[in-house]
């Protein structure tokens, strides 16, 4: 298997939302904002998943002069009988798909978590950016599942309410099985759909 034999297409998010799960270091996309979802396959057989989705703060602020125009790598994950330099293709793919099916997106954002072990070289072979880093943050980490919950899944609302799986968060907190950790900030690299942004970016930082 090579890396142009894995066939990357649009689909629903229902499509790959157990894969993710099972698959990706967090094992959870619940809150997870899903505006593009891509399947790699090899052989009809799903051997990958990228989600990308709109930023769940207002850090798009940073990155762009309207919410529509930023979105953010929010998962990729591919297994590991997967060739090396897969992850770069699959991503080079999705943005390809993006740039010509999405033209109102400029920016693309995504983070690297030191947390576990990443520092972001697949996004250096995507012609990524290092833009710095985020902000130091906070997680919440399951005793009994050994699970971990950023901050943010404990404050995710619907219509005002918290949702379901919010709630039964809460309460495990408040029950003493969630544990407070303190997270290490996050590389973050950003990628330029229009190239002379990039340059104009880079340019901006050496003044």
């Amino acid at each position: 298997m090579k890396p142009k034999s894995l066939e990357v297409k649009p689909c629903e998010r229902s499509h790959i939302k157990s894969f993710l799960e099972k698959h990706h270091y967090s094992h959870n996309i619940n809150g997870v904002k899903s505006s593009y979802c891509f399947s790699v396959e090899h052989e009809g057989r799903l051997m990958g998943a990228v989600l990308f989705g709109q930023m769940s703060t207002t850090a798009w602020k940073r990155f762009g002069e309207s919410e529509s125009e930023v979105i953010e790598l929010r998962r990729l994950v591919l297994l590991d009988c997967c060739p090396k330099n897969s992850e770069s293709r699959v991503i080079s793919q999705c943005l390809r798909w993006i740039k010509k099916n999405a033209k109102h997106i400029k920016v693309v954002v995504s983070y690297a978590d030191p947390n576990y072990g990443h520092t972001g070289v697949v996004y250096k072979a995507s012609n990524f950016n290092l833009a710095g880093k985020s902000g130091a943050d906070k997680a919440y980490k399951d005793k009994d599942t050994g699970k971990i919950y950023h901050s943010r899944a404990l404050r995710t609302k619907y219509k005002g309410e918290f949702k379901p799986f919010v709630k039964r968060l809460r309460q495990r907190l408040d029950e003493g099985i969630l544990e407070p950790i303190n997270l290490k900030p996050k590389h973050t690299y950003v990628y330029y759909m229009d190239r002379r942004d990039a340059i104009r970016e880079a340019m901006r930082g050496e003044g």
